[in-house]
């Protein structure tokens, strides 16, 4: 009778890195990093309104050299100049993230971002109301499960 072995479940990422893989080239890029890295490769000004969307790759010509690849960023509409006159600095940057002069050119197309912005921290309820809420509390008999539950009471009434 052998033993059974231990489960070992695998990460995601290791099981979804092929789908995302192809997903990525079908758009251009050659890795994944220039999207998911996007915040360290061009600043964290710049990444907060803008998202790379694709590469685009000109057509070789036989004969001639290849040609430097076009970045399409997406960029939330009122920050559109502001990273137009940055994308000197943002080419440089991408650029030497890839070691190469890959990218020449950017175009920009206004949308808004396909991130979600974290939400608010919540707060914590104020003094006064957690010690209104305390005094219904006095059939509770735990100190600790008493205070929790006044804290509890007290942020549902404030939403």
């Amino acid at each position: 009778m052998t033993k059974p072995r231990p489960i070992s479940a695998k990460p995601l990422s290791v099981l979804l890195s092929d789908v995302f893989s192809d997903a990525y080239a079908k758009q251009g890029f050659a890795a994944r990093e220039l999207v998911t890295r996007w915040a360290d490769i061009a600043g964290p000004e710049i990444a907060d309104h803008s998202e790379p969307l694709k590469i685009q790759w000109p057509r070789p010509v036989e004969g001639q050299t290849q040609e430097a690849a076009t970045l399409v960023l997406r960029v939330e509409g009122p920050m559109a100049l502001e990273i137009q006159h940055a994308s000197d600095v943002i080419l440089q940057r991408v650029n030497r993230f890839f070691g190469w002069s890959a990218v020449g050119r950017l175009a920009l197309r206004q949308a808004p971002l396909s991130r979600r912005k974290p939400p608010a921290a919540s707060r914590a309820p104020d003094a006064a109301s957690v010690a209104k809420v305390a005094e219904t509390l006095s059939s509770v008999q735990d100190e600790e499960l008493r205070a929790a539950l006044a804290r509890l009471g007290a942020s549902i009434k404030r939403n």
